[in-house]
């Protein structure tokens, strides 16, 4: 057996298949740092970000036969370890051609932590050119867009001068590719398209959603949906949890996570007895996965037991949760030497909740796991809701700095900065899942450092 590494060899590569194709294949597990088409052989090399990338590529393959364009490929590690000028050399005059940039660039948005308009976009692009059509969609690879400029030229400057940019400071990195699209159907202009060719266009057709053929799910890469087999969609439903969560972390595990743990049941210590219950205590845990049910212990009112849906989410609210500030004492946490939590009278059974944030696209909600942070982000909130109103809600919990209301898809968002992590956290545990105006918000941590 070949031994493990970055680079990863595909055979039966038809000539029918592009290098966007190969590209979208791997992505949902980590970034592709270099690719190699061996147009003479029928295969291509891949070398991924790093060995867990491409190790979970591997393991969600072995079980799932990949294919493109309708014809099966097949994966294995490479002989290589990493990929040299002279391997990228030997694709030869054929492969260059096949990889000849065009008038369309398909855009990917890493770490969006601030929404990104067709308007944005447009204001990043144009000065590189007329910006002819602008198309955008969501999948489980994240935020993408397609821009079409009127001359390939442009579409080439653009991309050398903004490929790896931040749209906003430290967040919104872009990741741009050439798409192997001739042009570009827009039919609405809106929110989520435009043609600036013809702001003729209408809004919206009612009862249909805009550029189906894009963002369907169905299809590979919301370009071409007859000849794909996986969609990224598919691919986050159905990898288990070590590549899910590799997909999140750009295909490496946070720093001292093993992914191994087998155990999912927590005992934090040096609670506040007068402060604690279990509701908190499961609005703070449910940031990192889902829950099964939460003990406080009675005859050691500062120790409660916590048993997570499994024992990577519980490595995962250790590894970010040890040693956090909670009303006014310093969290401790530590795996349990009891493998779950028996039901009785005094557990609180949240199995069912349909609270728990890992109950569908867990690649999305493992994407925003972090430490408690000064800043946190509401969603779910009434469409009339205003920044006093998120005032009025939070500031007992502390002395707040700024407040950015916006919108995401028509629906109100919000950031709230407060003086410190504490005052956040403790914003987050009481608040969450509260109602403003008959709407349960949702609360969690952002990684932004400022508004």
């Amino acid at each position: 057996m070949t031994e493990p590494s970055k680079v990863i060899h595909v055979r039966n590569v038809g000539h029918e298949i592009s290098e966007n194709d190969l590209l979208q294949l791997v992505q949902p597990f980590g970034v592709v740092t270099k690719l190699v088409m061996l147009r003479a052989k029928n295969q291509a090399l891949l070398q991924m970000h790093d060995l867990t990338s491409a190790v979970n590529v591997l393991q969600y393959y072995t079980s799932v036969q990949p294919s493109v364009r309708g014809r099966n490929v097949y994966i294995q590690f490479s002989s290589h370890q990493e990929l040299t000028t002279a391997d990228q050399n030997s694709q030869g005059r054929k492969g260059d051609q096949d990889s000849q940039p065009n008038r369309i660039l398909l855009v990917t948005i890493h770490h969006m932590l601030y929404p990104i308009t067709v308007e944005v976009l447009h204001q990043v692009f144009s000065p590189y050119g007329f910006v002819e059509k602008i198309v955008t969609f969501q999948k489980s690879a994240g935020f993408q867009a397609l821009i079409q400029y009127q001359s390939r030229q442009s579409a080439l400057q653009a991309r050398s001068s903004l490929q790896g940019r931040n749209i906003y400071d430290g967040c919104c990195q872009l990741d741009i590719q050439f798409s192997n699209l001739n042009e570009l159907q827009v039919n609405y202009n809106n929110e989520r398209s435009r043609d600036f060719t013809n702001p003729s266009l209408p809004t919206e057709q009612r009862g249909k959603s805009s550029q189906h053929s894009y963002g369907d799910a169905g299809s590979l890469y919301a370009l071409q949906a007859s000849g794909a087999r996986v969609a990224f969609a598919q691919v986050s439903a159905m990898m288990g949890n070590a590549a899910a969560i590799a997909v999140a972390f750009s295909g490496g595990l946070p720093p001292g996570v093993t992914g191994t743990n087998d155990r999912c049941t927590l005992l934090a210590t040096n609670l506040n007895p007068d402060k604690i219950d279990e509701d908190k205590l499961f609005n703070l845990f449910s940031i990192y996965g889902n829950i099964v049910r939460i003990k406080l212990l009675r005859n050691k009112p500062d120790h409660a037991l916590v048993q997570m849906g499994d024992g990577f989410q519980a490595e995962l609210a250790v590894h970010f949760l040890k040693g956090a500030l909670l009303f006014g004492k310093r969290l401790e946490l530590n795996f349990s030497k009891y493998p779950n939590i028996t039901p009785a009278a005094d557990t609180h059974e949240y199995a069912g909740s349909s609270l728990n944030r890992f109950n569908n696209n867990a690649v999305k909600n493992y994407k925003y796991c972090c430490s408690p942070t000064k800043m946190i982000h509401l969603s779910s909130l009434p469409q009339d809701v205003t920044e006093e109103d998120i005032v009025t809600h939070l500031e007992e919990h502390g002395t707040i700095v700024n407040v950015k209301l916006f919108e995401v898809n028509g629906k109100k968002q919000a950031l709230v900065l407060f003086e410190d992590e504490e005052q956040a956290t403790e914003a987050l545990v009481c608040k969450h899942a509260n109602t403003i105006d008959r709407s349960v918000i949702r609360i969690s941590f952002s990684q932004l450092q400022s508004i």
